[in-house]
């Protein structure tokens, strides 16, 4: 097994629900050294696994695995973590309940506590969801968290958000004319549509303008759309995908009973050193959410990537991009930051 599993036992989540048998999958890079102060938490985003964080790791590398301790854990409904294609009745496929980012990083808690016994993180750092649960981590424990870097990720899902994720939700359910209890029905060929309508959203119209999926490979747009988009959602289950989208348009790190839906108060709770990482051609997590964000964290510079990738920015394909995040980190760790 290449990666491990934490027992959550039986957690009841934000919507009251019980999940039973409830688990973490994650994964670990690098040694927690004597003090316990070298953790850095890099939760994925949606639909990715730990394997998809791993070209932020290495070497050299702002999350060295040779001076830092990195956890990687897995989002809840991805597949490793407790998901819908995973669970026993009652929890499996259309039965599995709604998941939280409050909850995700509250059970992210429990792993780094009780299983390491870590009191402080020196970052959490992600892309898209994976950046919403490093605003939550500095949210839900400000005192614990020393530096937080979201990158392509907002610390709610603003409004326009929220309908990029619903056309994508509404594409995979047409394929059963909208009828939910009809959801079990579906498959992961599914998925192909939900590829298309996320492929005008990923990528900015310079990316496209400029043809340079062809550097990928692709010979034109249709190779590209089929090739890259359906064929990677075709990859996931389409029940688990419904659960992300789930916690994807829900995400808001004032949404819990510690901050009672003021996203301001939230934000300005933020304790922690703040790299905020918009991609500056983004299409649905813009610059301008990022920048409204940025402003009410005490300790917050914002730090486009400059790029016509879009939303992929951040995703680790090109290098430009990838050298941008990496050395943003690399200040951000820097001693006289602290």
């Amino acid at each position: 097994m290449t990666y491990e599993i934490f027992d959550l036992g039986n957690v009841t989540l934000q919507s009251g629900v019980m999940l039973q048998s409830a688990f973490l999958a994650y994964k670990t890079y690098g040694r927690l050294n004597e003090k316990k102060d070298n953790v850095i938490v890099y939760p994925t985003a949606f639909g990715d696994q730990h394997v998809q964080n791993e070209w932020l790791i290495g070497k050299d590398m702002a999350l060295d695995p040779e001076k830092y301790f990195i956890i990687v854990p897995n989002l809840l409904g991805n597949g490793l973590s407790s998901s819908p294609s995973n669970m026993p009745p009652p929890f499996d496929k259309a039965n599995f309940p709604q998941i939280t980012i409050y909850d995700n990083v509250a059970f992210q808690y429990r792993l780094v506590t009780e299983k390491f016994g870590i009191q402080k993180i020196a970052l959490v750092v992600g892309w898209s969801m994976g950046g919403i649960q490093a605003f939550q981590w500095g949210a839900s424990y400000p005192d614990m968290v020393e530096r937080i870097a979201p990158f392509c990720g907002g610390a709610k899902t603003w409004p326009q958000t929220y309908v990029v994720l619903d056309g994508m939700k509404a594409a995979l359910m047409a394929a059963i004319t909208f009828d939910a209890s009809k959801i079990n029905q579906l498959t992961s060929a599914d998925m192909r549509s939900v590829g298309r309508v996320y492929a005008g959203w990923g990528l900015s119209q310079a990316y496209y303008g400029e043809e340079l999926y062809r550097d990928l490979g692709f010979d034109s747009l249709e190779d590209f759309a089929t090739g890259l988009w359906e064929t990677s959602f075709m990859k996931m289950d389409p029940h688990n995908v419904l659960a992300m989208l789930w916690t994807g348009q829900n995400a808001d790190i004032s949404a819990n009973p510690v901050y009672h839906g003021d996203f301001d108060v939230a934000l300005k709770s933020i304790k922690a050193l703040a790299c905020i990482m918009p991609g500056s051609t983004d299409l649905f997590c813009t610059t301008e959410d990022n920048q409204y964000e940025a402003k009410l964290i005490p300790h917050a510079v914002l730090n486009p990537i400059e790029s016509i990738w879009g939303h992929f920015a951040g995703r680790g394909i090109n290098s430009d991009d990838n050298k941008f995040i990496d050395d943003s980190l690399k200040r951000l760790l820097a001693p006289n930051t602290n």
